[in-house]
């Protein structure tokens, strides 16, 4: 009878039963290798995802951090153009409400010197006084007259007196907005 071999009935060439204890051992000592491999190349992964997430959770953490700074950042630059434009609305309903005043002290203004029939003299004799003896006078568009001399002009306008009198308020003219 023909001596057994090891590995018969399977791929490869047929081994020695002598053998048998040699590949024994080289099988046990292959599955540890291999098994020393499995658990080398699982905490080798295991490290590797572990270094991942860590890494992912950083990049995470600095986009959070980087959106939040940008969010910030963003919404300081909208209030400040908010508060600039609500500050440019407060403006012109402040300037809206000075015209309104200057528009009414003048309409007033006209209305006392259109009923007074003595303030058209007065008004003559102050321009003569302050323009010179030899000042043309001329009556003013919208009533008022304005005396002209060489190098001086003196403008005693409705128009004029009425501003000259807004502009005499000052800071009064504030509390139009204060309340």
């Amino acid at each position: 009878m023909a001596e057994p071999r090891y590995g018969e009935g399977r791929e490869g060439p047929p081994v020695p039963a002598a053998l048998d204890p040699v590949v024994g051992s080289l099988r046990r000592k292959a599955r540890r290798d291999a098994a020393r491999i499995r658990t080398e190349a699982r905490a080798a992964a295991d490290a590797l995802l572990g270094r991942a997430h860590a890494e992912a959770a950083q990049i995470l953490d600095e986009a959070r951090a980087a959106g939040r700074s940008e969010a910030t950042a963003s919404a300081r630059a909208e209030g400040v153009r908010a508060r600039r434009r609500a500050r440019a609305i407060v403006l012109a309903a402040r300037r809206e409400a000075y015209e309104e005043l200057r528009h009414r002290v003048r309409s007033a203004v006209a209305s006392l010197y259109a009923e007074n029939p003595v303030a058209a003299d007065r008004l003559r004799t102050l321009a003569r006084d302050r323009a010179g003896a030899d000042a043309r006078i001329a009556t003013a568009p919208g009533g008022g007259v304005i005396a002209v001399a060489p190098g001086r002009r003196v403008d005693c306008s409705v128009s004029a007196l009425a501003d000259h009198a807004v502009d005499l308020l000052g800071a009064e003219v504030e509390r139009l907005w204060e309340s």
